[in-house]
């Protein structure tokens, strides 16, 4: 009688989004009879802990990354690029222990390059195929997107969660050719497709909790960055507004006054249910949150973080559609955004999960 497979998910620890995206993974595998452990850092280990009390995790060292506040993004990634690539090494010398250590026979990874391996099956998951470079560093494009492709090139599969046509969320991040030999679009990944039926947004007969919704995410400081200045500018307004700070591993809650409730973080199903009840999202368009208004078809405005080019890209491509506003940080105007965002549609996007399923239960025979 075959074993059950033991597989383990490792998310990328720069902010909670890349792990939000494995909570479907996860459901999935468990679903599909998969023994499951999570090896996460920082926040992501402490909103994982809290999806998924009953699992194993495994504290997998992250990169520690950081964003600038002021200074130059480009300069201060290649700064760090010596920190990052030994990270990288480090886990994949961290990987071939805990396999031996754990008997792991599969491993996913969001985002972590160091996770291939020739003793088991591995997947990298990733919307991100084509590096975005600001234009004066366009020399450098070729390069950098070479390098991407060949740690990923590593892996046995490279899992894009998107469609592979019209409509899709990624644009040129995942679909310029040549696309990779082990390549494959498995839809959206968004931890509210396991959510009940919640009210739907827009109703006439619903009635709104709040007129802006304010969801933080991303590395330090720039998320503190936008929580001070849009709280700043929300308390000069007379609209309702939560602020779910992103921070998993704070305990309490912190009530401002009557218009504004601050959490530090919401439980899945609580915060799918205020998505569909705000009015409008103010958010950055990480991919993850992204997929998740999709899914609940929210009216979201987005604030890119200044200098990360992969967020500045998604921004224009959803505004070149009509799907979301953005405006940049150093420019945002509250009142301005909520005036232009009414003339945007937002996104609503079906996804059965079948090519999810169809992946994992490919990964799973191998295993």
């Amino acid at each position: 009688m075959k074993k059950t497979p033991h597989i383990i998910v490792c998310p990328l620890d720069w902010g909670i989004g890349h792990a939000t995206r494995c909570v479907p993974v996860i459901r999935e595998l468990l679903n599909q009879k998969a023994r499951v452990s999570i090896g996460a850092d920082h926040r992501p280990l402490a909103f994982l802990k809290q999806e998924f009390p009953e699992l194993q995790f495994i504290q997998f060292p992250g990169y520690k990354f950081s964003y600038p506040v002021n200074s130059n993004m480009a300069m201060k990634m290649a700064l760090q690029a010596p920190a990052i690539l030994n990270g990288i090494k480090k886990e994949r010398k961290f990987l071939k222990k805990i396999i031996l250590e754990y008997n792991i026979d599969g491993v996913i990874s969001d985002n972590r390059f160091g996770l291939s391996s020739v003793a088991i099956p591995s997947v990298f998951i990733s919307h991100q195929l084509s590096i975005r470079v600001p234009p004066y560093l366009a020399f450098t494009g070729s390069l950098l997107n070479k390098i991407n492709r060949s740690y990923i090139a590593a892996f046995d599969e490279c899992w894009i969660p998107d469609f592979e046509s019209e409509p899709n969320l990624s644009g040129e991040l995942s679909h310029l050719n040549p696309l990779p030999q082990n390549l494959f679009f498995i839809g959206p990944l968004s931890r509210f497709a396991y959510c009940t039926t919640g009210p739907q947004l827009n109703n006439q007969n619903e009635k709104v909790h709040y007129d802006i919704l304010v969801i933080l995410s991303g590395p330090e400081p720039q998320r503190s960055v936008l929580e001070n200045l849009i709280i700043q500018q929300l308390k000069g307004t007379i609209n309702t507004a939560a602020v779910i700070r992103g921070k998993p591993e704070n305990k309490f809650n912190i009530e401002t006054n009557d218009l504004i409730a601050i959490f530090p973080h919401l439980e899945t199903e609580k915060l799918n249910h205020l998505i569909r009840s705000s009015k409008f999202i103010i958010s950055r368009p990480g991919y993850s949150t992204v997929m998740d208004l999709a899914v609940s078809g929210a009216k979201a405005i987005f604030i890119p973080t200044p200098g990360q080019t992969e967020q500045e890209y998604l921004a224009h491509y959803y505004l070149k559609k009509k799907w979301f506003f953005s405006m940049s940080q150093k420019n945002f105007d509250l009142q301005h955004a909520i005036q232009e965002a009414e003339f945007y549609s937002g996104i609503k996007l079906n996804y059965d999960g079948s090519a999810l399923a169809s992946r994992i239960s490919s990964l799973l025979a191998k295993a």
